[in-house]
């Protein structure tokens, strides 16, 4: 039986089935507590969360559902350097973006606020909420960090962009690796090369990792129906996290527009780019991200990027220039079918459960 191998029961779950845990207001508690309620795994991504909010998100979580769910953090949540490096990299993105803001007569924002990371305060409530499932990105723990949430009970999943990210993972004692495939939407989760040089896709993932660690894979990226698991399961995973998909439901965290361009032509064509975080993702492919491509050497570090193109952003939607505006997508958008995210899961079980009898 394909529900029916280490992950499920690892995780405790029906289905190995795992809805992509998106930060930045993406994640919701209605779709996190849908999805665990027929049988996968919901995830919510709480990167850009404060502890307390973390906390009272995981208490209403529990108010929906009684089954695990997935708390994602981020292990490396900024990319600046120092102050003297980010003033010269805010020179070169006023150069570079002032167009666009001139565009749509809108004012460049001064020099970025201050940063301090977030992670250490977050790991903490973890700690203090237990959630069945944790998840990291962008680097890894210690062994003694994981031996501590398994000693309050938690399975511990981390995400690989590449085998030797895989074979790290597995080192420090993950229960198992998301591998996740560069067709994926959202940010590019690399952490030991530059996410340029990490763009391994999924399929070939799979089975290079499948290959190398003993832990169970969980395939990630260009799946989005019952033959992309069964595809993914013939290959060696043991589970597939599913995210575009979801991100399109009416249950989702997304903007209107979002979701309606990924039912849209404009989903055919996406592009992984810098411009608009200062880290690398892949989201549906506009003016921006085709005239600076990466913009590796002229966008502020991440997150500082994401405030200064923010008015950029807000600018753009009310003028509805949505052109302007980097709209998160996998490469599988096209083929996507379902708004409500039941259906959606339903659908995944039936279909998969038809091919991998």
């Amino acid at each position: 039986m394909w529900n029916k191998n280490r992950i499920t029961k690892l995780l405790n779950i029906e289905y190995p089935i795992l809805q992509g845990p998106f930060g930045g207001g993406l994640s919701t508690v209605q779709l996190t507590s849908t999805v665990s309620n027929l049988g996968g795994l919901g995830g919510f991504g709480a990167y850009t969360l404060s502890p307390q909010e973390i906390y009272d998100t995981h208490k209403e979580i529990l108010l929906k559902t009684d089954k695990p769910y997935n708390l994602n953090l981020w292990v490396n949540d900024h990319d600046i350097i120092d102050e003297k490096h980010t003033k010269k990299q805010y020179q070169k993105a006023v150069t570079a973006f002032k167009p666009y803001f001139d565009l749509l007569n809108t004012e460049i924002p001064g020099p970025p606020p201050s940063f301090e990371s977030r992670f250490q305060n977050q790991l903490q409530v973890v700690f203090d909420c237990k959630p069945k499932v944790f998840s990291f990105m962008f680097g890894l723990l210690s062994e003694n960090i994981i031996e501590d949430l398994h000693q309050k009970g938690i399975v511990v999943l981390g995400n690989a962009t590449t085998l030797d990210e895989a074979i790290a993972l597995e080192k420090t004692g993950v229960d198992a690796i998301v591998a996740s495939g560069f067709e994926s939407g959202g940010h590019r989760p690399s952490f030991l090369d530059q996410a340029e040089l990490s763009t391994t896709g999924t399929f070939a993932l799979i089975q290079l990792t499948r290959e190398k660690v003993k832990v169970p894979v969980i395939a990630a990226g260009g799946i989005a129906n019952g033959r992309g698991i069964a595809a993914a399961f013939t290959l060696g995973a043991e589970a597939v996290q599913i995210g575009t998909a979801f991100l399109a439901t009416e249950e989702s965290g997304a903007l209107q527009i979002h979701k309606d361009f990924l039912f849209s032509d404009v989903a055919r064509s996406t592009t992984l780019s810098r411009a608009y975080t200062g880290r690398l993702g892949r989201g549906i492919t506009t003016q921006i991200t085709r005239e600076v491509l990466t913009a590796t050497d002229q966008t502020l570090p991440f997150p500082l990027q994401t405030y200064f193109m923010g008015a950029l952003r807000k600018a753009a939607l009310e003028q509805q220039k949505n052109d302007f505006v980097f709209f998160w997508s996998g490469q599988i958008a096209p083929i996507i079918q379902y708004k409500k995210a039941s259906t959606l899961m339903k659908s995944l079980i039936e279909e998969a459960s038809e091919l991998l009898r």
